[in-house]
């Protein structure tokens, strides 16, 4: 067996490195499609969005407090009152100087139906602070 190291000049070596090009000219039509399409995909109007920071609630004796349980009952101060009083009431709050706020307590379970005739009530009445209490996130249990 002979083995020839050198080129005879007929014989064509076999190549051993990776032609690239057709590589590099997917991935730059990629990225020009990605480029054309990201400005067409991303259409939200530009808005300074607040920062917003959990504050403590401070409790002043002329904050008035509304809770809606479960059952969609409602309560002004701790006290019972019928859907159909409810306007009554804020509306004789709305009147006080300095306005109170509003905070209004919702049972998780209680139905946004309820939280949202109150939250129309508040509007009608004319009262212009309204804030939600909840309760802070102490971390979800981890299931054993």
């Amino acid at each position: 067996m002979a083995m020839s190291v050198g080129s005879t000049g007929e014989e064509q070596s076999v190549m051993a490195t990776i032609n690239t090009t057709p590589l590099v000219d997917v991935m730059l039509v990629l990225l020009i499609i990605f480029l054309i399409t990201i400005p067409v995909i991303n259409k939200t109007v530009k808005v300074n969005l607040p920062k917003a920071v959990n504050i403590p609630t401070q409790t002043k004796p002329e904050n008035i407090t509304i809770a809606v349980d479960s059952a969609g009952t409602i309560y002004w101060n701790d006290r019972r009152v019928p859907k159909d009083d409810l306007l009554a009431h804020i509306k004789d709050a709305a009147v006080r100087s300095p306005q109170p706020e509003i905070h209004i307590r919702a049972d998780k379970d209680a139905k946004f139906e309820a939280v949202g005739r109150v939250l129309y009530a508040i509007q009608r009445g004319g009262v212009v602070k309204v804030g939600f209490i909840t309760e802070p996130d102490r971390g979800m249990a981890v299931a054993r």
